[in-house]
């Protein structure tokens, strides 16, 4: 018998949002990743979403040949249930659970476990090429002794629009919109620089921990990361005292696009320019763009990117819909909102 229908959300929307309204019990917002190397990633698809859906697990999988791939949220009295669930498989075991710093109980509607080729797509094609083979992990005190060093180079291995609102101080922060963009630029920008310390970081270490690996494989002979990530740097930090190097805010891929770290405000409105780190999507749903806007101007332009979004969306639902398919804002559909500035932002590579 065909079962395949009972492993996916069969509910609308609207039924997906009614049936979370409805529940009383506080949530877990979790992350959690690992390279292992899986035979049969569609058979370890279908068994995690069989598992999981019975605790009432919701959120995005991804799973490939060379690992998992989770940001996820769990009812509280089923965390308990969910750990042993993912530590029975043997190469999950004690895989570490980066609980969210700023959790917000409903930041995922439904489970989808989806097979991909990749967890984290690289633009990579090269078979000679292991994933495994990683560089160092660094705790948060090996994190700010190595940044207090004149000679350590720090590289953030996130996107464009990660990096505006929060980064460790001194970090190369490439101008790019995908990882796929940012191995390339990093090893051409370090070329001449393969015996020096580097130090890499992401949200929760899932594409520095490969972008380690690649540079190994590459030559590169002291390369290391920030093990957890942001996420589990910023935990380290408030449990032992330290001081947090990373100012801003952590961009996080929910709903609620960030979590705050420090208090600074370290970018600006892309309108008018004041310190803002606030970050939504365009709300001419047209344009989507995802952007930075500061309280005074979303009231102005009624959450939107631009006059001419905030024109849009005042036309008729059915005008907006007739005029979308023959309109391109921003020069593009769906992107994120490039700074004005789009300078790498450096530190002294002398």
């Amino acid at each position: 018998m065909d079962r395949s229908h009972e492993l996916r959300n069969l509910l609308s929307r609207e039924d997906l949002q009614a049936r979370l309204d409805a529940e009383t019990e506080p949530r877990t917002t979790l992350s959690f990743y690992r390279y292992a190397h899986i035979a049969d990633p569609q058979a370890f698809r279908d068994d995690c979403y069989a598992r999981w859906s019975e605790l009432g697990v919701l959120g995005r999988i991804y799973v490939a040949t060379e690992g998992i791939n989770g940001q996820l949220s769990v009812p509280a009295s089923r965390l308990a249930a969910f750990r042993e669930a993912l530590y029975s498989v043997p190469f999950l075991k004690n895989t570490r659970l980066n609980i969210a710093i700023e959790a917000r109980a409903k930041s995922f509607l439904k489970l989808v476990v989806r097979v991909r080729p990749k967890i984290v797509a690289d633009g990579l094609d090269d078979a000679t090429f292991d994933v495994t083979k990683r560089g160092r992990h660094l705790n948060a005190r090996e994190v700010n002794e190595l940044l207090d060093r004149d000679d350590t180079i720090v590289v953030d291995m996130r996107n464009h629009y990660e990096s505006a609102v929060g980064y460790f101080e001194g970090a190369i922060r490439p101008a790019v919109t995908n990882f796929r963009d940012i191995l390339p630029v990093v090893e051409e920008l370090l070329e001449d620089k393969k015996d020096r310390e580097i130090v890499m970081y992401c949200t929760g270490g899932i594409r520095c921990e490969k972008a380690s690996a690649y540079y190994l494989h590459r030559g590169f002979e002291r390369v290391s990361m920030v093990d957890g990530g942001i996420i589990e740097y910023a935990r380290q930090c408030e449990r032992e005292g330290l001081e947090k190097k990373y100012v801003g805010k952590n961009f996080v891929f929910d709903e609620r696009l960030g979590e705050r770290i420090t208090e600074d405000v370290v970018s600006h409105c892309q309108q008018c320019g004041r310190p803002s780190d606030r970050q939504l999507d365009c709300a001419n749903k047209a344009c989507h763009i995802l952007f930075i806007e500061c309280d005074s101007c979303a009231a102005e332009y009624h959450d939107c990117c631009s006059a001419e979004c905030r024109s849009f969306t005042e036309l008729p639902v059915e005008e907006q819909a007739r005029l979308a398919p023959t309109k391109i804002f921003n020069g593009q559909r769906y992107g994120k909102a490039m700074p004005s500035d789009k300078a790498v932002e450096a530190s002294p590579l002398a």
